[in-house]
């Protein structure tokens, strides 16, 4: 499945009960030798009360995550599809402990409650001294970045751009994702701001890369933006594989970001 090209495999282990070898899910990532996928996806029976499915998030390289928007979407079109449930609103419950609400719309679209955005430096995790609006972030090349960090059940680092099409993102982004003042690393979202209802993103994502699309980088930019006064309360996200549109009335709310979610195909993998 994909979600504006940030694409996925997904496992059902409701229908089945297979244990998945973590270790092998670098070795399926792969474009070339594997099946390939910036994350592989878990579906899983209800632990947490409150919850309908459980919900894991594995990156491409092996390393479990805490929040996937775009594979949330993808999870809630599966539950649909497969008619696992006949609700139009499916939560979803996180390793985290964390609920997430998923809203099945007409036009087969999948809007997300993706939580309030976390600023507390500690909580991000970011090293800081102090809150703020914008840090400095010094890279190894001697330059230094301004940044918004925040989180979105996942850890985020935004950077204005004029142009994103010309945006130095295989360069900065590793650097970004791997900055010692991000202990459990960083997603770097790079955005160019077209007016207060539109805007364009790329994002690096921690142990993907460069993917065609991150819900929660989207979300995460966006509240950056109206954070600081840039952006309107409903914003259209250009990325590369499409466009989101994201909702967010200010803090104390949650966000909501809306999107298509896509089934390409199905198929038995011999774990």
């Amino acid at each position: 499945m994909h979600g504006l090209g940030n694409d996925f495999i997904l496992l059902d282990q409701i229908q089945q009960d297979t244990p998945v070898p973590v270790e092998r899910i670098s070795e399926l990532s792969d474009r070339r030798k594997g099946i390939g996928f910036d994350q592989l996806l878990i579906i899983e029976p209800a632990t947490i009360t409150g919850s309908d499915f459980n919900y894991r998030i594995y990156n491409a390289d092996g390393s479990e995550v805490e929040h996937c928007g775009n594979g949330a979407r993808c999870v809630a079109r599966y539950i649909k599809d497969q008619e696992l449930s006949d609700k139009t609103t499916i939560a979803l419950g996180m390793p985290t402990g964390n609920i997430i609400q998923c809203e099945l719309q007409e036009d087969g679209q999948v809007t997300v409650d993706m939580g309030e955005p976390i600023t507390k430096p500690q909580a991000i995790p970011f090293l800081t001294d102090a809150e703020a609006l914008t840090y400095p972030l010094e890279i190894s090349n001697a330059s230094t970045l301004e940044i918004s960090a925040l989180s979105m059940g996942n850890p985020h680092a935004v950077c204005l751009v004029e142009d994103v099409t010309t945006a130095p993102v295989q360069e900065l982004g590793p650097l970004i994702e791997k900055h010692e003042l991000f202990p459990e690393r960083v997603n770097a979202g790079f955005m160019q701001i077209v007016s207060p209802e539109l805007i364009r993103l790329r994002v690096y994502e921690r142990g993907a890369g460069e993917t065609l699309a991150c819900g929660t980088g989207a979300c995460a930019a966006v509240a950056a933006g109206i954070l600081r006064s840039l952006l309107s309360e409903t914003v259209t996200v250009e990325v590369k594989g499409g466009k989101l549109s994201i909702n967010w009335k200010g803090l104390g709310h949650p966000v909501f970001m809306t999107g298509l979610a896509t089934t390409v195909y199905e198929g038995h993998l011999n774990l």
